[in-house]
This record gives structure tokens, C-alpha cells and sequence, in this order.
């Protein structure tokens, strides 16, 4: 090493070009939607975001029908109300795998990744609200030697 650093001014000296941040740029398919992908537990969605009248669409029916219990639509429109884009865009979405609850968390999860590709300014309110995340939470797998995951056989002395 040529040359030693004593002082706080002289690591000041040493840092190069901070990196700028991410550009993040409108991405958009032929027909001008946006298309993302979200996954909870083994849910995987599908979901294609156009400009439109608010009519969500989940495996060819209405979101209502689909998700029948009111908790699961709010869950799933918790990323439109955040960003108040809740009459502005069509959203087609096709959802396979898992539950219920996990399909409808899969759901939530690209529609806000398409927000994000279609509109790249709610990024922040969206990343601030948590609705980018994936939520990595899956099923624990079943051990040799136990019951369950994680529950031993009943135990007898005798």
C-alpha cells in the first residue's frame, strides 16, 4: 500500500463515483399493457394492467365472484385504492396454484409490480405501502421421523 490514510479527509478523498439511482422506465407490451407477474405461497398470477373503465377480471369471471369473501377483494385492491387508480385501468388476471388466500395475495402482488411497469412515478408509494414485496412465507416441509413439519408422534412410555 503507497499511500496511507490518517485522517477522515483523506477517506473523503478515496470514494469514487457514486452510483446514480435506477432509472425506472415505463414498460409496456405490443398492445400497450403492462404485464407482471406475482406469487404468494404456490400461487403464481398472472396480470396484464390496460388503461380502461376498473373492471378487474381474474380467470375469465369478476373479481367478485372469483374471490367471493370480502376480505380477499380488499386484500386484492388495497394496491389500486393506495395509488387512487381505482376506475383508470382494466386489470385481466390469470391466477393458478394454492388457495384461495394465496391466490388472492399472488393477485395483489402484480397488480402492483404492472402499476409500477405502467406508471413508474407510483413506485415509491407502492414500495412504501409494502406491496412490492414478494412475501416469501411458504409451507414448511413434512420431516422423516415426524408427524407433521414439526409435531412429534404421541409419546408412550409403555
Amino acid at each position: 500500500m503507497s499511500t496511507e490514510t490518517k485522517t477522515l479527509e483523506d477517506l473523503g478523498g478515496l470514494k469514487g463515483d457514486t452510483p446514480a439511482a435506477p432509472v425506472h422506465v415505463q414498460k409496456l407490451d405490443a398492445h400497450g399493457r403492462a404485464y407482471a407477474t406475482g406469487k404468494r405461497k404456490d400461487a403464481v398470477a398472472r396480470v396484464w394492467l390496460k388503461p380502461g373503465r376498473g373492471k378487474i377480471t381474474v380467470n375469465d369471471k369478476d373479481y367478485t365472484s372469483y374471490f367471493a369473501r370480502p376480505v380477499l377483494q380488499m386484500l386484492l385492491m388495497q394496491p389500486i385504492n393506495a395509488v387512487n387508480r381505482a376506475d383508470q385501468y382494466d386489470i385481466n388476471v390469470t391466477v393458478a396454484g394454492g388457495g384461495l388466500s394465496g391466490q388472492a395475495g399472488a393477485v395483489r402482488h402484480g397488480i402492483s409490480k404492472a402499476l409500477t411497469y405502467y406508471e413508474p412515478e407510483l413506485r415509491s408509494t407502492l414500495k412504501r405501502g409494502g406491496f412490492l414485496t414478494r412475501d416469501s412465507r411458504t409451507v414448511e416441509r413434512k420431516k422423516y421421523g415426524r408427524a407433521k413439519a414439526r409435531r412429534s408422534f404421541q409419546f408412550s412410555k409403555r
